[in-house]
C-alpha cells in the first residue's frame, strides 16, 4: 500500500479533527502530498496540498483559516488538522500523492477514503 489515511469519524459542528496519510519512503518527501474531499452527488474537490524543495502549503478557499497541513518526515506521515468543522465539511476525504510535480491536477497515487461526518 503506498498511501494510507486515517482519523476519520463522527464530531460535532465546531470540533477537531486530525486525519494522517502514511506514505511509503518512495512517495513521501517529494513533489506534493495533501488531501481531497467528495460530498455525496458533488465532485472531488482539493482541501489542502504540501510541497518539498521549496516547502510550501496550499489550501482550498472553503477551509483557509481553519485547516492546517503539516508533515512528520521522521514518520513519513502527511496530517490534515480540521478546526471549527462546520456540517458541510462532511465528505469522503482521500490523500493523494505526486512524487514527480509540485501539483495535485492529477495525482499520481491515491490512498482509500476516511469518512469526515459532521454533526450534532
Amino acid at each position: 500500500v503506498q498511501l494510507q489515511a486515517s482519523g476519520g469519524g463522527l464530531v460535532q459542528p465546531g470540533g477537531t479533527l486530525r486525519l494522517s496519510c502514511s506514505a511509503s519512503g518512495s512517495i513521501f518527501s517529494r513533489g506534493a502530498m495533501g488531501w481531497f474531499r467528495q460530498a455525496p452527488g458533488k465532485d472531488r474537490e482539493f482541501v489542502a496540498r504540501i510541497n518539498w524543495s521549496p516547502d510550501g502549503v496550499y489550501y482550498g478557499d472553503l477551509v483557509k483559516g481553519r485547516f492546517t497541513i503539516s508533515r512528520d518526515n521522521a514518520k513519513n506521515t502527511v496530517y490534515l488538522r480540521m478546526n471549527n468543522l462546520k456540517p458541510e465539511d462532511t465528505a469522503v476525504y482521500y490523500c493523494a500523492a505526486d512524487p514527480s510535480r509540485r501539483t495535485l491536477r492529477t495525482p499520481e497515487h491515491w490512498g482509500l477514503g476516511t469518512q469526515v461526518t459532521v454533526s450534532s
